[in-house]
């Protein structure tokens, strides 16, 4: 699966950097054309000569080569690669690559790639847990990303925790599945909904929740890296979905959001139902700004309709509908009555209870329940490593079920 794939290895100034002749190793061995861009800080921790011999290529560093006036162009080696990888992924090169900062080979060649792109981040534990860097990271994955969590250990520092980044065999594992599993959906037409809806009350206020779109966008991100062409339906949201096989209509209210799904549906092999959809909208919007008072304001309510039920409905015997469910109590009991009420071949369960799991949070643990009663519980993870934990799910059971086989 490696064979032949031109891979960039970008590497940043981090003493973690000396691992990095070892993931060459794998990768050339396999047969992997690697190119190696270094940042100009890297130097100090890994030699161009140790990187050179053993990708076998010239390693860069600058735009511009003094000693052979070759000039390296970071547009040419952006469309060059099938992927890049960004191991070890420093603090501060997280934080240049979140915020647009381009001032060296590395960040501009990033900027310029259409291929997918993984972070293995590589610092000690108090950096890597400061909120900077933690939101720098989700903004990474908001932008389509996929990052290598590091692993809790000894750090460089003496100290013991999470920031050191992965081991070697371990991202060339997951570089390899990535290229292996690029083509599961080849051709598979997905349907994905994320993030909240808005119910006006009137022109400048809205009932609403705190989604952020992530675990949406997430799932979409995952099926267009593995060769499905997803079309994306998200609730007013900041992210943006930049893989050219991801089509993304924007919607504000749950009504909007029930008009697109219905139009779409009835094309689609696979939908996913991620979106925290509100259950209530107001009985009548107001045209002008309701004024403050001093009395008690009441505000009457109506359902919105059931998105998820209503296409569970529509569903043919091809169509795999997955949904998603957030409780607070009974949360199993009540997720297994929604797959039977909503005609639903999986749905994917989220607690409040769970530490780190729910809204506005860059992880995410999930119990999945398939339409037979079974149950997977899965371990919180970030949202796109939830992402292939679902598809991967999807994937083994539509090959052994086959009522749940697509045509």
């Amino acid at each position: 699966m490696i064979k032949g794939k031109k891979i960039i290895i970008g590497i940043t100034a981090s003493i973690a950097a000396y691992k990095i002749p070892f993931l060459i190793r794998l990768l050339k061995k396999e047969g992997a054309d690697v190119q190696v861009i270094l940042t100009p800080k890297a130097v100090d921790f890994v030699t161009p000569l140790t990187l050179s011999t053993l990708s076998q290529r010239p390693v860069l560093i600058e735009p511009f080569n003094l000693t052979n006036g070759q000039w390296n162009s970071h547009v040419d080696l952006g469309n060059w690669a099938d992927l890049i990888v960004i191991a070890p992924a420093s603090a501060n090169t997280i934080g240049k690559f979140a915020n647009g900062i381009v001032d060296n080979l590395l960040l501009a060649t990033y900027f310029a790639a259409k291929c997918p792109v993984f972070f293995a981040p590589a610092m000690d534990v108090d950096m890597f847990l400061h909120p900077v860097t933690q939101k720098n990271v989700e903004t990474l994955q908001s932008h389509g990303n996929m990052i290598i969590a590091p692993a809790s250990g000894e750090l460089a520092s003496g100290l013991f925790g999470c920031g050191r980044m992965e081991e070697p065999d371990i991202i060339y594992n997951i570089i390899e599945k990535y290229f292996k599993t690029r083509n599961d959906f080849c051709g598979k037409r997905i349907l994905v909904t994320a993030g909240p809806t808005y119910e006006n009350i009137d022109p400048v206020r809205f009932i609403g929740n705190h989604s952020s779109g992530l675990m949406g966008f997430s799932i979409a991100e995952e099926f267009a890296n593995r060769g499905a062409d997803v079309h994306l339906i998200s609730g007013p949201s900041k992210l943006s979905a930049n893989h050219p096989s991801i089509s993304c209509t924007k919607v504000t209210s749950a009504k909007e959001m029930h008009n697109c799904c219905l139009d779409l549906f009835p094309k689609t092999d696979i939908t996913i139902m991620a979106a925290a959809v509100s259950d209530y909208t107001p009985i009548t919007v107001n045209k002008q700004k309701i004024k403050k008072s001093n009395s008690d304001l009441s505000l009457r309510l109506k359902p919105t309709i059931d998105i998820l039920a209503d296409l569970g409905k529509q569903k043919s015997d091809s169509q795999f509908l997955a949904g998603f469910a957030l409780e607070t109590e009974n949360e199993v009991a009540n997720a297994q009555k929604k797959i039977i009420q909503k005609n639903l071949n999986l749905i994917l369960l989220n607690s409040l209870n769970d530490d780190g799991a729910g809204f506005a949070v860059a992880t995410n643990k999930i119990t999945a329940i398939d339409s037979k009663g079974n149950i997977t519980e899965f371990d919180l993870k970030s949202k796109n490593e939830v992402a292939k934990d679902i598809a991967d799910l999807i994937k083994q059971m539509i090959e052994k079920d086959p009522f749940a086989k697509i045509v």
